[in-house]
């Protein structure tokens, strides 16, 4: 992997530090910036997941949420995989898809009786840069299954998991924004 690394001002973090931005590339270009939150997307090699198979790995990917990563969101779909997640410092994200996708093949394949690879070589992720854009992923995660007609409501999903009160949280670590003032008639 080819990393190239810069310094990164206080768009991102408060103005104190000045953490190094990395650049690891694959095929595609990999961000690396401590305290990111990431919107990820990977998607299955062949057919599709069935939905049992769809539960198993959403269960996998909350088994990992505060042990090696905050998880806002998740939603699995047949042929493919959305999350949104904030790595802890000591967790590089490029092994935290690696155990996300490893152990989430190896639990498809016992259900299945076979082996063989369920998941294609590299994922896509993106740095959330503020709080609307962890708001639009937040929404499309969401609303995906109703999308794809796999469901009327996304309440009904069983492969969809939402943490909303991570929102707040985000946005004062990962973008030094504030969040839009929070009416009490809207808890």
């Amino acid at each position: 992997m080819n990393e190239t690394k810069k310094r990164v001002g206080q768009t991102f973090l408060s103005a104190t530090e000045k953490p190094v931005f990395q650049i690891a590339h694959r095929r595609l270009p990999h961000w690396i910036l401590e305290d990111a939150a990431y919107y990820i997307t990977f998607r299955v090699k062949h057919d599709n997941i069935s939905y049992s198979e769809r539960v198993a790995v959403l269960n996998h990917i909350l088994n990992g949420d505060q042990k090696y990563y905050r998880l806002s969101a998740a939603v699995i779909m047949p042929d493919h995989v959305h999350l949104i997640i904030t790595p802890f410092t000591q967790f590089p994200l490029s092994r935290i898809m690696k155990g996300i996708k490893g152990v989430s093949a190896r639990k498809i394949n016992q259900l299945r009786r076979k082996t063989g690879s369920i998941w294609q070589d590299e994922s896509f992720d993106r740095i959330i840069r503020d709080y609307n854009e962890f708001l639009e992923k937040l929404n499309y995660i969401y609303n995906n299954p109703i999308k794809a007609e796999l469901c009327s409501v996304p309440e009904e999903y069983s492969a969809l998991y939402i943490c909303i009160q991570d929102t707040d949280n985000l946005t004062n670590r990962q973008t030094g924004m504030s969040a839009p003032p929070v009416n009490d008639k809207d808890k």
